[in-house]
């Protein structure tokens, strides 16, 4: 035991426990432990919240607060409310065999739960080489009054992609804490009306804005690591994107999660653990790269950064210690703050060994998945990196995993603009991709389906711009996605062709409607549904502006407003009808002489012979929905479905209905709106019974029921 007489009073420090990691509050004080393999010596420094310089440093004897590769010391007389910490390590620094301990610097702990030294979005405060982030500890009590992960069932979620900040930042926004988690909250009865019950948020772990180097070359504004694809603090929620700075930001993201759940929305985090901020070795040193850069880091023999990420390095995840804290973490997040499930960025590196090659089962992807804390968690891989390791449909599932589904995206892009080739492809997508998942994963909801993402062109952008317009990021065109398979519908950008503006709503709208005609679980992206641009750039991480903020006054605006109201009533399409959301794959369905067993009868331009041929641009399906109550009667619809991609109109002859049952027209992408879609359990009778026209480019839904009702 050693007695300490500071300005902040007498401490006691004791050897204290080398589990858990990080900061643990006990009854006398706290107990701290951290793990480094190669450091020889480690100290822990206390600051008072707020202070630049430590008022104490305090070592940790290697021959008594050390087990293992375990420092640890407990000390009693600190209060967590009022203290921010931070260690020193010492060991060798040579690069070329991956170290690089350096004493004189303060680095973070990798499991700290809150980060002090920057509250305020896009507050900067270095001074000449000091990195101001402080380690600190939530004590801040919470009331969650019964809230718990709202477990929907995966199959029924309509997840939407966002951003916290952009969500909220644009003056148009109108709420009274514009880019933070409060703001959100005000406007959650907008995704009510939308009909989503899921939010997706781009990274909220603690990430540091400033981490870009990069500049807009048209204004000279320096640009921003603003999606947040950057990570300091794992364990800590964003503290910039909180109205209340501070340690009460924790508590306002707490409240975020408990109103969204209050409104049946879940959350799914976008986390990020296959790199971190602190980037190449010309990067900052902030916390892993000081305390055991060989550890946490994929090196190679001479001492480089692996760089799988394409951000200038890639965690050792499955290295026992950063696979450890990666399981604590999700933990944590799914116990402390009650979110329903994550989205994993880059998710291929987590199947990468210790030595970079793929691994057929990867410790840590298969500990997430068995994890009894995380076992009723959504989990989603992004399942490829930046090094060309591609595992759609292939990603270690442990029947838990499911997958962004790029293939998915792809060929719905390239059925849309008209691709020849394309509908065989689009029979697997809207069954849930069996092709990729049937036998793997044995379920739908294996494949998260998407149009757009954060990531390339959104959707109003996708059929605006032949051609990436990325300048503004200060790369000269050489960042983001050069195979869009998008197409600008006859101009290049914005024009007033209203020809030209009407095709690309249509275009758009026929992506929404396959999407939400699709089985597995749909994705939305931020916007889409107000018909936003980014002018072409489809790779806006640096903008902290227009190109980003989602703009409200579209909601009111024609083309805004029409595909809001079109997104809204095919969301509510979808949700009435249970056979869109089936999980399980029917039985070889997609293969025409099984169409008397499958569940999806599949037509061309004439009924039960469809036409898969490399030429052809059309396909259609029906089904028999499950029965579903209407006024004081059971009803069991027929649903038909006809899509043109062709450059001309085509007449689709239609699949015999009950006696009893006639055709209702719900949705047209070849009308103007209103006239393109109606409520569920509306619609337009047709006047011929058998057959229906379809214009060219242009989906028409059928709904056969009893006429009259």
């Amino acid at each position: 035991m050693t007695t300490i007489h500071t300005s902040q009073g007498t401490l006691i420090v004791t050897v204290g426990n080398s589990t858990p990691y990080g900061a643990s509050v006990t009854n006398a004080g706290i107990n701290f432990a951290i793990a480094s393999v190669h450091a020889t010596d480690a100290w822990l420094v206390l600051y008072n919240r707020g202070d630049w310089d430590p008022f104490v440093e305090i070592p940790f004897p290697a021959e008594t607060m050390k087990t293992g590769n375990v420092f640890h010391m407990h000390v009693a007389g600190l209060m967590a409310e009022y203290i921010e910490y931070g260690f020193r390590f010492d060991g060798p620094n040579q690069p070329m065999k991956g170290h690089r301990f350096d004493p004189g610097k303060i680095l973070m702990d990798p499991y700290a739960r809150e980060v002090a030294g920057r509250t305020q979005w896009r507050q900067q405060q270095y001074e000449g080489n000091a990195y101001p982030l402080r380690s600190a500890i939530p004590s801040q009590p919470f009331d969650w009054d019964g809230d718990r992960p709202l477990n929907l069932p995966f199959k029924d979620l309509i997840i939407y992609e966002m951003h916290v900040r952009s969500f909220t930042a644009h003056p148009s926004a109108h709420v009274k804490n514009a880019g933070t988690y409060a703001g959100l909250v005000e406007k959650i009865p907008y995704l009510q009306s939308l009909g989503v019950n899921c939010v997706e948020l781009l990274p909220v772990q603690e990430f540091d804005e400033f981490e870009s180097t990069f500049t807009n070359p048209d204004t000279g504004e320096a640009l921003l690591q603003y999606w947040g694809y950057g990570t300091t603090a794992f364990f800590s929620p964003k503290i910039g994107f909180a109205a209340s700075n501070g340690q009460w930001a924790i508590l306002e993201f707490k409240q975020m999660v408990k109103a969204l759940h209050a409104a049946g929305i879940e959350i799914v985090l976008d986390v990020v653990f296959n790199h971190t901020a602190e980037g190449s070795a010309e990067g900052h040193t902030i916390s892993f790269r000081g305390i055991d850069n060989k550890t946490w880091y994929h090196l190679n023999e001479y001492g480089d950064y692996l760089n799988y990420s394409g951000t200038g390095n890639s965690l050792n995840c499955n290295h026992p210690i950063v696979a450890r804290m990666i399981v604590d973490c999700l933990r944590y997040w799914v116990t402390e703050y009650h979110i329903d499930g994550f989205r994993f960025d880059l998710a291929s590196i987590l199947t990468r060994g210790q030595d970079g090659r793929p691994l057929l089962s990867p410790p840590v992807v298969e500990a997430i998945a068995k994890d009894p804390v995380l076992a009723n968690t959504k989990l989603i891989a992004e399942a490829w990196d930046a090094a060309g390791l591609y595992q759609v449909g292939s990603f270690p599932h442990y029947k838990r995993w499911s997958e962004w589904n790029g293939r998915y995206r792809d060929n719905l892009r390239r059925f849309v603009r008209g691709d020849q080739g394309q509908t065989g492809g689009m029979v697997q997508q809207i069954l849930g991709s069996p092709d990729l998942y049937k036998k793997t994963h044995g379920s739908a909801v294996a494949s998260i389906n998407f149009i757009t993402s954060h990531d390339g062109f959104n959707l109003r952008d996708l059929y605006s711009y032949n051609d990436k317009h990325n300048l503004a990021n200060g790369e000269d065109n050489r960042d983001g996605a050069n195979d869009n398979y998008s197409w600008n519908s006859g101009v290049e950008g914005e024009t007033d062709d209203h020809e030209i503006r009407r095709l690309r709503l249509k275009l758009a709208k026929n992506a929404a409607a396959i999407l939400l005609l699709s089985r597995g679980v749909p994705m939305l992206h931020m916007g889409d549904e107000l018909w936003h641009t980014k002018q072409g750039n489809n790779n806006t991480w640096g903008h902290d502006n227009d190109l980003n903020w989602l703009n409200w006054d579209a909601l009111h605006q024609d083309e805004g407003a029409e595909m809001f109201r079109f997104f809204q009533l095919m969301i509510a399409f979808r949700k009435t009808y249970s056979a869109l959301r089936r999980e399980h794959y029917p039985g070889e369905a997609f293969q025409q002489q099984d169409q008397n067993e499958a569940d999806i009868v599949w037509h061309g331009v004439n009924p039960f012979h469809p036409d898969w041929a490399w030429h052809s641009h059309t396909l259609a399906f029906s089904f028999l929905c499950y029965p579903i109550r209407v006024d004081d009667a059971f009803v069991t619809p027929t649903i038909y479905v006809a899509m043109n991609m062709h450059w001309q109109n085509h007449n689709f002859n239609l699949p015999p209905l009950a006696e009893d049952q006639c055709w209702y027209e719900l949705a047209n992408t070849g009308r103007p709106s209103p006239g393109d879609i109606h409520e569920v359990g509306q619609g337009v009778l047709l006047d011929s019974q058998t057959k229906v026209s379809v214009e060219a480019r242009s989906i028409v839904i059928l709904v056969g029921r009893p006429e009259g009702i």
